[in-house]
Order: C-alpha cells, then sequence, then structure tokens
C-alpha cells in the first residue's frame, strides 16, 4: 500500500476511514505510523483542525440559539410577569438574565444603565434568575414581590438596592429595605413566599433551561445571544450589529 502525506482535510478523513478495519496488520501498523510521523513533523495541523472544529461548534450554536430565540420570543421579550424599562417602544430590546448575588451582573449594572441610557432607543427588559443559593433566591423573591405590589418604579428601585447589597440576604434586611423603600413591610414580606411569585421564578429557570442558559448575567439582544459579562463598548458593538442585519 503506497502512503501519501497528510493535509489536515485528508488527515481529518484517514483518521475516521472504515477502511482501516480492511487492512492487513502490518498496512494498519504502517499507516499509524505514518500519521504519527506526519503530526510530529507537521503539529500545526492538529491547530488547524482544532480551530476548524471550534469555528464549526460556534456557527452550531449561533444556530442553535437563533431558533430557541425565536421559538420562544414571546416568553424571552414579552414576559407581563417581568419588568420592562428604558425605550419601551425601542427598535432594539436587550434581556438580561440576573442574580443579585453574582459579582458579574454588579459589574454589568451601571454599563447597562449607561448603555440604555444613552442609546435612547434600546427596550430593556430583566429576568429574575436566581442560581447561586438561597439568598440569590430570597433576593429575588423581595424583587419579584415589590413588582408585584408596588409597581416598576419600586421595582428599580429594589432591584439597584440589592445589587448594591454587602451583607446578608435575610428577612430583618429586606424587611428594612422595604422600609427605607416606603413601602408596606408585612405586605412584601408575606407575598415573597406567595404562590404567584414562586410561579415567576420557576418559568425563569424552565426558560433557561430551553436556553441553555447556565449562568450570569446571561443576555438577549434581540435575535443574539450573550453569556457572560461584556463591557459596555463591546455591548453597544453588539447592539449596532443587530441593528445593521
Amino acid at each position: 500500500m503506497k502512503l501519501i502525506p497528510l493535509g489536515a482535510a485528508a488527515l481529518t478523513l484517514a483518521l475516521t476511514l472504515p477502511a482501516q478495519a480492511e487492512m492487513s496488520d502490518s498496512e494498519r501498523k504502517a499507516f499509524r505510523n505514518e500519521v504519527r510521523a506526519y503530526l510530529l513533523e507537521h503539529p500545526e495541523v492538529l491547530m488547524e483542525a482544532f480551530t476548524a472544529l471550534e469555528e464549526r461548534q460556534q456557527a452550531d450554536q449561533v444556530n442553535a440559539d437563533l431558533e430557541r430565540l425565536a421559538t420562544h420570543a414571546d416568553e424571552i421579550f414579552r414576559d407581563p410577569a417581568s419588568w420592562v424599562g428604558g425605550n419601551p417602544d425601542g427598535d432594539i430590546t436587550v434581556v438580561e438574565f440576573i442574580d443579585y448575588r453574582c459579582g458579574y451582573c454588579r459589574k454589568a449594572n451601571e454599563e447597562v444603565e449607561e448603555l440604555v441610557k444613552s442609546d435612547g432607543n434600546i427596550r430593556f427588559v430583566l429576568k429574575e434568575y436566581p442560581i447561586l443559593g438561597e439568598e440569590s433566591v430570597t433576593a429575588s423573591r423581595f424583587a419579584i414581590a415589590v413588582l408585584q405590589l408596588a409597581g416598576a418604579d419600586a421595582y428599580k428601585l429594589a432591584h439597584d438596592r440589592l445589587l448594591a447589597l454587602r451583607g446578608a440576604v435575610t428577612t430583618d434586611t429586606l424587611g428594612r429595605l422595604a422600609d427605607d423603600m416606603k413601602l408596606d413591610r408585612t405586605a412584601i414580606l408575606d407575598r415573597m413566599n406567595a404562590d404567584e411569585v414562586t410561579r415567576v421564578i420557576a418559568a425563569n429557570h424552565d426558560l433557561a433551561t430551553t436556553l441553555e442558559i447556565s449562568g450570569t448575567p446571561t443576555f438577549v439582544i434581540d435575535r443574539t445571544m450573550v453569556r457572560g459579562y461584556v463591557p459596555l463598548d463591546g455591548m453597544r458593538q453588539i447592539v449596532a450589529g443587530q441593528r445593521a442585519d
């Protein structure tokens, strides 16, 4: 059997060829030795193959995200249980899945605020997605209870206060926060454990699972998914790219 030099594409094909099963033991050994020798002489081939694989996986992820975003657009963008800010008639919608105990959510908060404010044409949606333990769940329950009982402006204030909170999230802490916000402490704390609040958190967790979101912050910016913190300039570029499409 004549062995020929292997390029990246030929190597990928050769490593999976069923024809190897038809080789004699000596031919198979010679073939494998040739592959090994080629890789040792040209290790860049492996990098080419890995790069091609990574690009293919990224493209598959983007296509899968697009399909999921289209299928679940109502739950993502038009969920009546989620707070909506910015420009309600904006041409771009930015949705953020947040956890109040997430350091990167805290880091992103001021930059997302600046993005929405400076742009002026962004509709901004917040989704409570507590995943970092019981204190995260407790904080989200408080925020949702405030939204349901006191409205959008009170929710945004509670949202900002919870992200700035550095101590433990306890009933006493949240009670004092309700007092500071001039809210009915008893009503808010009681509402935190209501089924109406539990259903919002459960629905957001189900949606995140469907969208393959496993961390915070995660952003949906119209037709693209951004998993993780992105600096302000990067967010602006993504928004501009969505407008250009």
